[in-house]
């Protein structure tokens, strides 16, 4: 079980999870539970920059998506549902398809259905998302640079099939492809967001350090976007963020927490006297709590 006390717009909120032996889970505000976890997304935004935050250049696309889909989720409530409920159609869909093997057994009735209420949400989700990042990028930006001092270029791309003219038709046309494959080939699920250093993959051509510096600049970013469209200031949670930051990167990082007043910051690190380090130089006001094998000390 978990709980945590919140107070935002001057109210006070208990917020409680807890999960049984058996696998049922219970959300509660006041209280009160939900009827669905999504309505609690947003309630109370918050930002987490963790040691594997660089899996968003080194994984697959699925996790630069689910960030991009955290953000503007805590933002539009109707996106969410959006993304929820195409997931579940495109789900519905695949499934038809692995039931067929040729265009004789497919249920095409039913692949309309389908196929009707993807197209809509497909552009709901991409007009929703290339706006967050036409807004979000040069924010991006210019924190990038003020944690590397402007030594670096980077840049930050939307790719989708949606910027087809003709997407709806293409959608069609590729159903060949999908009974083959038996699975949907065309719609947002697809969707990327390029990192780039200069014009070349970060994947590929960026060292530990500016890997570490772009993802903690996509963070701070999406801080500053859910301040901005929430009216308050989100939790912000830096999780052992100092391993592989050279001495100058720390230090701006630092200045910039402590000199934009962030809000309530949450540090954790697994050198206690690196902490205090910085603190001391830095002066910033830390309340220290040390945690041995569990236990709160």
């Amino acid at each position: 079980m978990l709980k945590g006390n919140f107070k935002k717009d001057n109210r006070d909120y208990e917020v409680h999870s807890s999960l049984k032996n058996k696998g049922s889970k219970t959300f509660q505000c006041n209280h009160e539970s939900y009827d669905k976890i999504s309505q609690h997304i947003g309630k109370f935004p918050l930002v987490l920059i963790a040691p594997h935050d660089t899996d968003l250049i080194r994984e697959g696309s699925e996790e630069r998506r689910r960030f991009f889909n955290n953000l503007i989720s805590q933002i539009d409530i109707q996106y969410l549902e959006a993304v929820i409920r195409y997931n579940f159609l495109q789900k519905s869909r695949n499934s038809l398809l692995k039931q067929c093997e040729d265009y004789r057994q497919l249920d095409y009735d039913l692949l309309e259905t389908y196929d009707q209420q993807l197209l809509t949400l497909n552009r709901v989700i991409f007009e929703k998302r290339k706006s967050i990042i036409e807004e979000f990028t040069p924010l991006f930006l210019e924190i990038f640079q003020q944690i590397s001092e402007q030594q670096e270029v980077v840049n930050l791309e939307y790719s989708s099939q949606l910027n087809s003219d003709d997407f709806e038709q293409e959608y069609k046309d590729a159903l060949q492809k999908d009974i083959i494959l038996q699975r949907t080939t065309m719609g947002v699920h697809k969707d990327d967001f390029k990192f780039l250093l200069d014009t070349y993959p970060l994947k590929k051509y960026g060292s530990q350090g500016q890997q570490k510096s772009f993802v903690i600049a996509l963070k701070l970013s999406m801080f500053k976007m859910l301040e901005k469209h929430k009216a308050c200031k989100p939790i912000l949670l830096l999780d052992d963020i100092f391993d592989k930051l050279d001495e100058n990167r720390i230090t701006r990082l630092t200045q910039m927490v402590h000199n934009e007043e962030f809000g309530q910051v949450f540090i954790t690190d697994a050198s206690p006297s690196r902490v205090k380090r910085l603190a001391k130089k830095h002066d910033l006001n830390l309340h220290y709590t040390q945690i041995e094998k569990g236990e709160i000390i």
